[in-house]
């Protein structure tokens, strides 16, 4: 069966740690240049003077063209620098061994002046949910270990089609069910600010993993603020799309009614520009929608074009229940602080209510539960999964299935099973889809008042490892802020804005900004205008500065 596959924490396709020969990436400074030459500073300190972040992809693609760097240099200074920060951080899984030998084609291609597409010589990684043909795709879960799929996701397709260079497959919390990563059946992911600290989850691997400079950009999934918590907790900048914006063929299913597929990135630009490549329609999925998709990069000037006042008219609506109890108040500082910066850019900014925003949370869980209780029946040992031998078919069904899963899906399933049985079903799983009416119809009328809505991304900067894991309640808790912008399926852009106190050189925020339906071009010009004037914050981790110095 499957379990002759190879194991999901194999790095035998790229040896980035012990090795009989010399390691051909080397970490000398000619193979560090590139990424120290795109860092715009290695200082990390929220007190330090710094240029805007500016975008990796554009960087490469213009580096590449003008024939400054080849997209073998460049794969070499991301790869030197994932072998230096891996062992520390394990964000990723699996690595692939063929991302040199895609680069060397690039630079043939290019030197014989054929044409290449948008995302030419970027490394991305992909979450590990997302399927891929020539990696194995384990959904974080020992059930699925050795599994490769025979074929691509729709959005790791077009990333492939378009030039992009999947460096590999990033560590997740099992099925997406986790806030930390430490739900991954496989290892634990540490934040590239502290590594004693998460990094958020579920995509804690891929949120690592652009923190840390291991890849320019990469792919993750969000079900109930699985791109955003992590982005806020790493640094870097998030973006959860209108639900039906990005096909789902090829993700791992949690719940499919709340399941997007989501982007990282160092910048907006670069966010937005991912974001492009992977959207549009899809006959393989039913529920992604036929809108044209705008050129997201449009929407980005440069700083030094900028008005004294280019947001001027922009109505900003401050959630207030996202900045009352419960929040920490370094938090709650940095958000006041950000909304002070939008005022200065011409945006008129008020504290708006939300009465239903608490009813979320519940109601999440509840649906949630629901659909992976019925999505994750597929994993019985016959038709996917790590099978265990046994003399009855009942007994196949449940060892198979009490080996593979790990607690906290094993939980869910439990909840999910419940909330659907008969007597319950109207007690909870109807009710939490009139709650989540009601919080869709709240939502519009906010953002008929205002273009945009504000919060924080997290009620807490990125707190120690192990310190929620026996907590569950608490943790769940921590979503408060993401699950009901997946309950409405609305667009996300979550963004660094600032730090509190924690590491050795503070611990980012982030906020979250919320807009109408398959208005992320919206977000993202005023996220980017926001970035390039936000002053005094150079969101590099320290990893990356101690690497490049």
């Amino acid at each position: 069966m499957l379990s002759a596959l190879q194991s999901p924490r194999s790095l035998s396709r790229f040896p980035l740690f012990h090795s009989s020969k010399p390691f051909l990436f080397h970490s000398s400074s000619h193979a560090l240049s590139y990424a120290s030459r795109t860092d715009q500073s290695t200082t990390t300190t929220s007190s330090s003077t710094s240029s805007p972040p500016q975008s990796q992809i554009l960087t490469t693609r213009h580096s590449l063209l003008s024939r400054q760097l080849t997209a073998t240099e460049v794969a070499e200074s991301y790869l030197a620098r994932l072998r230096l920060t891996e062992p520390q951080l394990n964000s990723f899984l699996h690595v692939s061994d063929s991302v040199l030998r895609e680069a060397q084609d690039l630079d043939r291609r290019i030197a014989n002046n054929e044409e290449v597409g948008p995302l030419a010589g970027v490394l991305v990684g992909v979450k590990d949910n997302l399927c891929t043909s020539d990696l194995p795709s384990t959904g974080g879960s020992r059930i699925l270990e050795g599994y490769q799929p025979p074929f691509d996701a729709t959005a790791v397709k077009r990333v492939k089609e378009l030039g992009g260079i999947v460096v590999g497959k990033t560590n997740m919390d099992e099925f997406g069910m986790g806030s930390t990563t430490e739900g991954s059946a496989f290892q634990v992911t540490a934040n590239p600010w502290d590594i004693s600290r998460v990094p958020g989850g579920s995509s804690g691997g891929s949120a690592a993993a652009v923190s840390a400079r291991q890849c320019m950009v990469s792919l993750g999934s969000d079900t109930g603020g699985s791109v955003r918590q992590p982005a806020s907790f790493c640094g870097v900048v998030g973006l959860k799309p209108t639900y039906g914006r990005v096909s789902r063929f090829g993700l791992m299913a949690y719940a499919s009614s709340l399941d997007v597929v989501g982007c990282f990135g160092s910048s907006v630009a670069d966010a937005g520009i991912l974001l492009h490549a992977i959207s549009g329609h899809d006959r393989f999925d039913a529920t992604t929608s036929k809108q044209d998709v705008p050129d997201f990069a449009s929407h980005f000037a440069p700083a030094s074009s900028l008005e004294s006042k280019p947001l001027k008219g922009l109505r900003i609506g401050l959630i207030r229940e996202t900045v009352e109890d419960g929040v920490e108040s370094g938090v709650v500082s940095a958000i006041r602080a950000a909304a002070l910066h939008f005022e200065e850019l011409g945006c008129s900014v008020n504290e708006v209510s939300l009465p239903s925003f608490s009813l979320g949370l519940a109601a999440y869980y509840i649906l949630a539960s629901s659909e992976s209780s019925s999505n994750l029946s597929r994993y019985d040992g016959i038709r996917y999964g790590k099978q265990v031998f046994a003399d009855e078919l009942s007994s196949l069904y449940g060892d198979s299935r009490a080996e593979g899963f790990g607690s906290e899906v094993k939980m869910r399933i439990l909840m999910g099973t419940y909330a659907l049985s008969a007597g319950y079903y109207d007690a909870y799983y109807k009710r939490a889809q009139q709650v989540r009416t009601i919080i869709r119809n709240s939502f519009k009328e906010a953002l008929n008042q205002n273009d945009v809505l504000i919060s924080p991304a997290a009620p807490s900067p990125a707190y120690k490892i192990g310190e929620k894991k026996n907590d569950p309640l608490a943790m769940y808790a921590g979503d408060i802020m993401t699950v009901n912008v997946n309950l409405a399926g609305l667009p996300a852009l979550v963004l660094p804005c600032g730090f509190v106190e924690g590491g050795s050189a503070g611990l980012p925020v982030g906020l979250q900004m919320i807009g109408s339906a398959f208005c992320e071009g919206e977000l993202l010009r005023v996220g980017h205008i926001f970035e390039q004037t936000l002053e005094n914050c150079n969101f590099v981790p320290p990893i990356v500065a101690d690497n490049s110095a």
